[in-house]
Parts: structure tokens; C-alpha cells; sequence
């Protein structure tokens, strides 16, 4: 097994004839919380989305646990227990939560596919939603459903897109504690612009800017912690 569990190596990509990628390169371990901050339109959606096979890159390369991941398809991706929430409709707003939730569990044998109590005691809110529609939710409600449907198939790699967006402060703080619970004994890459919550859940944090990683932060030392901070508020 690779100590390394994802490896992004001199990637590059974009839309069409548009690049947004440069020559981006980092690795995570195989637990704990990696995090990419940045301004709006630096590509963090974008970087994202390649690593999750929905945008092919022009070069570069991407590992899984030491296996070359680039060619495969986003479908493939999620086999290999790798589990996506996007910034935008992270729910089926037309089925229930429970009806999310088992789509969510189609990865797991069918024996455990209906066995929700593992997401209803991580987010025990849901419990009484089970048979809402989830579209009429609240915009933090469907996120936290959307982050449920990603966990119950139990991935290895967690892979978010402003999970904190639009949501109110107290569902943030649930969010919160089960990321931190969650990357005890897996990996999470996210992407957030909310950099005290990012500073709270994550071992290491990448600053995006125009498609490029321009620094390597790691929380624990509070100088770069502050340099940063100071380059996202100016």
C-alpha cells in the first residue's frame, strides 16, 4: 500500500481550449483532512472535478493508492471507494432522504445496502426526515444529506466542494465534528472557503491561486497559518 493514498502529479486541464490548471502537484496521506483554498475562479471546482474524472485532464497524472487513476472513468473512481459531494445539488431533490441514502449505499454488498442506522446516529437529525422530499429542505438540511449519501459507502477518500456554503452555523458545527470523526481513519480532500473551519479539520492546507498551488500550509504552525489568512483577505 502506498503512503501516499492520492497523488496528484503535474496536472494540467481545463475546458477546451481554456487551461485552469498548472503543473499542480501534492499528496495526501491515508488519513486526516487535506484542504484547498483560494479565491473565486482560482480552479478549485475545477481541480476537484478532474480528480474525480469528470474533466479530463491535457497532462499530468493522478494515483490512488499507488495506482494510476488518470484514464478511468468518475464511475470507476467511486468503485474504488473514492466518494464525491459537488458545491451544487448534492442531493436527488425529487426522492427522499432515504431514498438518497440507500443510492448512496449501492457501493456495499446488498445485505448491508439497507442498513441506514450508521448515517442516522453520524447525523441523527435525519432520523425523523427519512420520508421528506429532500428538495424541500433547507440548503444546510440537503448538505448534510448529501455528505450522508457520500458516507454510508464507506469511502476511503472524501472528496467535498464547499460543504460549509449557504449553511447555517449550527449545521456547520455538526458538519464539523463527524469530518473530524470521519478523517480519523480515512482521507478527505476539500475544497472551503470558510478558513476557520478549514484550519479546525485539516492537517494541511493548499492555497489555489489562477490555477496554481503557490503554498503549502500545515496548521500546525501558526506564522504560515496567519501569512495565509492575510493573502485571502487582501
Amino acid at each position: 500500500m502506498s503512503e501516499k493514498y492520492l497523488e496528484v502529479k503535474n496536472l494540467c486541464g481545463g475546458y477546451e481550449a481554456s487551461q485552469v490548471l498548472f503543473d499542480i502537484s501534492f499528496a495526501m496521506p491515508r488519513t486526516g483532512v487535506t484542504a484547498i483554498v483560494g479565491r473565486n475562479g482560482a480552479g478549485k471546482s475545477t481541480l476537484l472535478q478532474t480528480i474525480m474524472g469528470f474533466i479530463k485532464p491535457t497532462s499530468g497524472a493522478i494515483l490512488h493508492d499507488g495506482k494510476d487513476i488518470t484514464k478511468i472513468s468518475s464511475y470507476s473512481r467511486t468503485r474504488l471507494g473514492i466518494g464525491y459531494v459537488p458545491q451544487d445539488r448534492p442531493v436527488f431533490s425529487d426522492l427522499t432522504v432515504r431514498e438518497n441514502l440507500i443510492i448512496g449505499a449501492t457501493r456495499l454488498p446488498k445485505n448491508q445496502r439497507m442498513n441506514l442506522d450508521p448515517m442516522l446516529e453520524f447525523f441523527p437529525k435525519l432520523a425523523d426526515r427519512l420520508d421528506q422530499k429532500a428538495g424541500t429542505m433547507s440548503g444546510g438540511e440537503r448538505k448534510m444529506v448529501g455528505i450522508a449519501r457520500a458516507l454510508i459507502g464507506q469511502p476511503s477518500l472524501l472528496v467535498m466542494d464547499e460543504p460549509t456554503e449557504g449553511v447555517w452555523h449550527g449545521v456547520v458545527e455538526e458538519i464539523k465534528d463527524r469530518l473530524i470523526s470521519y478523517g480519523k481513519n480515512n482521507a478527505i480532500l476539500i475544497v472551503e472557503q470558510n478558513l476557520d473551519f478549514v484550519t479546525a479539520i485539516s492537517s494541511q492546507i493548499l492555497l489555489l491561486e489562477r490555477g496554481v498551488i503557490s503554498q503549502r500550509v500545515t496548521t500546525a504552525d501558526k506564522s504560515e497559518l496567519e501569512q495565509l489568512r492575510k493573502k485571502l483577505t487582501v
